[in-house]
């Protein structure tokens, strides 16, 4: 029995590393030493874990089975796209620490890491809460696979020369036919990345909306739409004899046949990133370089 004279339970944390990178060699080893010395108890994921013979090795899938109170998550916003996947689910709460170069999710620089995690000890933060989006293929009347997306879901061309077929329906409404290299349902999170790309708009992370942008349709009347995210959207998939393929996040991916159904809705659960500094406005005019003269 733990002693009950401690008010404040062993905290949890759950590191998430990018694969490859070189600051991880010394980062880690400093990282964990604050950590055990101020009482946390800290699980690594494999590409973390190999920094450390003994460390406590827990497959990224499976950290959320543990309820970590923080995912710190090492890398671009990449990475933080898989640990969203993997930790939304148990509420965990998650900070970005940038090792890339774009990042808009991963906030922090390395040099801020530590400030950050004194300032979470104090309760000293802002969580945004990112809708995400649960997307099931459906083949012959049959749900073969649900995966979560934090940015989009994207159903795309498999063949260089030929265009997707798609029919489009939200609430059992139909919305229109496509012809396109490819269909995305992205979330507000996800409007600054694909979608963004194919002439879709940015909308704020706090925006109830799904976004809806073909990729090079063949018709030029075809604009990318904004739907509530209480609705369910449906892309019924025609591709004759080839195939297509589905992507969440650019990381899971399989292929589509003809006559599958890409089914959305919103998840159950959010992804809730920290946030210290910056407004969305503010990344976006860093990113973006928008406001440059």
């Amino acid at each position: 029995m733990p002693n009950s004279s401690k008010s404040a339970r062993q905290k949890t944390i759950a590191i998430i590393s990018k694969p490859g990178r070189p600051e991880l060699s010394d980062l880690l080893p400093a990282l964990e030493k604050w950590l055990l010395e101020r009482n946390y108890k800290v699980l690594m994921d494999e590409e973390s874990a190999a920094y450390f013979p003994a460390a406590n090795l827990v497959p990224r899938s499976e950290l959320s089975a543990y309820s970590p109170d923080l995912a710190l998550v090492l890398g671009g916003d990449g990475t933080l796209l898989s640990a969203a996947r993997a930790v939304a689910k148990s509420g965990t709460l998650i900070l970005g620490v940038n090792l890339g170069t774009l990042g808009f999710m991963t906030e922090l620089a390395p040099a801020d890491l530590y400030p950050a995690l004194e300032a979470i000890e104090k309760e000293q933060y802002v969580v945004d809460s990112r809708s995400m989006l649960s997307c099931s293929l459906i083949r012959n009347g049959e749900t073969i696979a649900t995966h979560e997306a934090l940015n989009e879901l994207v159903v795309s061309k498999s063949a260089i020369a030929r265009l997707n077929h798609f029919e489009l329906f939200v609430d059992a409404e139909f919305v229109s036919s496509y012809k396109a290299d490819a269909l995305i349902i992205a979330t507000p999170t996800g409007s600054t990345a694909y979608s963004l790309g194919a002439g879709g708009p940015i909308l704020k992370p706090d925006v109830d909306a799904f976004l809806i942008t073909p990729v090079s349709p063949h018709g030029l009347t075809h604009r990318p739409v904004v739907v509530r995210d209480t609705v369910e959207i449906e892309i019924q998939v025609k591709t004759g004899e080839e195939e297509a393929y589905l992507s969440l996040d650019g990381q899971v991916g399989m292929p589509v046949r003809d006559g599958d159904i890409v089914r959305c809705v919103k998840a159950e659960h959010p992804a809730r990133l920290l946030r210290f500094k910056k407004t969305f406005f503010e990344v976006l005019a860093t990113k973006l370089k928008w406001g440059e003269r």
